[in-house]
């Protein structure tokens, strides 16, 4: 709250302040997601080449549904972006002074 009001005195609207909100929702969630699917990707090939040969003495092949981990990432990127947004709503919804004043 207290750096949403911060925002607010220095000119921004709440339409702004949404949009920064929502923006640096999708950037963490999408960084969160290609993470994590290099590394799912780095574990499942150690899995399928290192330890399924040496262990259990058999490998298989590896097969990497392309389109859906899209698909999922995309849908994680959407909802951590809606999820932020949500969350600087209720924040935003506030009064500016009051925010900025607790600090004090």
């Amino acid at each position: 709250r207290k750096e949403f009001g911060l925002l607010a005195h220095l000119g921004l609207t709440r339409r702004q302040i949404l949009t920064v909100v929502a923006g640096e929702g999708a950037a963490w969630t999408a960084v969160g997601a290609a993470a994590g699917v290099l590394l799912g990707l780095a574990v499942s090939v150690v899995l399928v080449h290192v330890v399924n040969p040496q262990s259990f003495h058999w490998t298989m092949d590896l097969a990497v549904p392309g389109w859906r981990l899209l698909g999922l990432c995309a849908a994680v990127v959407v909802s951590g972006t809606v999820t932020a947004w949500l969350a600087g709503r209720a924040a935003a919804g506030r009064d500016a002074v009051m925010a900025v004043k607790e600090d004090w």
